[in-house]
This record gives C-alpha cells, sequence and structure tokens, in this order.
C-alpha cells in the first residue's frame, strides 16, 4: 500500500533552495543601494564644506554714491578655485574615486556658491556587474550675505 504523498519527496528542499537564493539576492541589492547611498551622503558633506569655503571667498563690490551699504561679490573663476582647493586639502576626499569638481561649479548670480562634485562609487559584492562602478554627483550651494 502506498502512503499519500510519498511521491513529494524532495520538493520542499527546492523549495527552500529557491527562498534562500532570493533571500540572497535581496539581500545582495540591499547593501549594494545602501552604499551607494552613503557614498552619495558623504559626497554631499564634501560638497557643503566645499561651497561654504566658496562662499566665504567674496569680494567687497562697490558702494554706489548714493551711500548704500557693500555687498559681498563672488565670480565664477574664484568659487571653482576655492572648492578645488577645499576638495585638494580635506582629507575626506581621499576616500573618493574619481573625485571632481565639475564645470558647472561657479557662481550663477554673483552671491550665491554653487559646487557640483562627481565621483565613482563601487558597491560591494555586485561590482563585477558594473566594473567601471557608479557615477554619482553631488551639488550644494551657499550664498554670501553681509550683515551687521
Amino acid at each position: 500500500m502506498r502512503v499519500k504523498g510519498a511521491d513529494e519527496d524532495g520538493q520542499v528542499i527546492v523549495l527552500i533552495i529557491g527562498y534562500v537564493l532570493l533571500a540572497l539576492l535581496v539581500t545582495t541589492v540591499v547593501i549594494g543601494i545602501s552604499s551607494v547611498y552613503l557614498e552619495h551622503k558623504r559626497l554631499l558633506s564634501l560638497a557643503d564644506g566645499a561651497s561654504l569655503a566658496a562662499a566665504g571667498s567674496f569680494t567687497l563690490g562697490e558702494v554706489g554714491t548714493e551711500g548704500g551699504s557693500p555687498s559681498a561679490v563672488l565670480s565664477s573663476a574664484r568659487v571653482t578655485n576655492v572648492a578645488r582647493d577645499f576638495v585638494i586639502r580635506t582629507p575626506a576626499s581621499q576616500r573618493f574615486d574619481k573625485l571632481a569638481v565639475t564645470s558647472a561649479t561657479g557662481s550663477p548670480d554673483g552671491s550665491t556658491a554653487v559646487v557640483v562634485l562627481s565621483a565613482t562609487v563601487r558597491p560591494p559584492v555586485v561590482n563585477f556587474l558594473v566594473p567601471d562602478g557608479i557615477r554619482i554627483e553631488a551639488t550644494s550651494t551657499a550664498r554670501s550675505r553681509l550683515a551687521r
């Protein structure tokens, strides 16, 4: 006499193996996404520091004949140079691969410093899928203002 369900022996093992592989795949994707997210936050922090340094590099604008107050004036070239210098001198920049201050860095209105940094992230475990890494970009702005 046959026992009902005896021909299904071993089916649960295949199902368990499938679930374990699915769990490993999901874990790997979450690790990769988390790595890119954290590196982007670190790059954004570096961009914030560079934009603050660049905003502090203002020159005083000329006061008009009506006796107005002086203003802080930023030039795009100066913002770019200060941002590059900040990135080179900061030890935090050593952790990024292919770190660059992009050409979008500058001062669009003469009082705001815009710093755009880009770097390459190599996520763990899945780096063989993206051998060149994933390019990330962080933008930060800081405004110069004179106050009494």
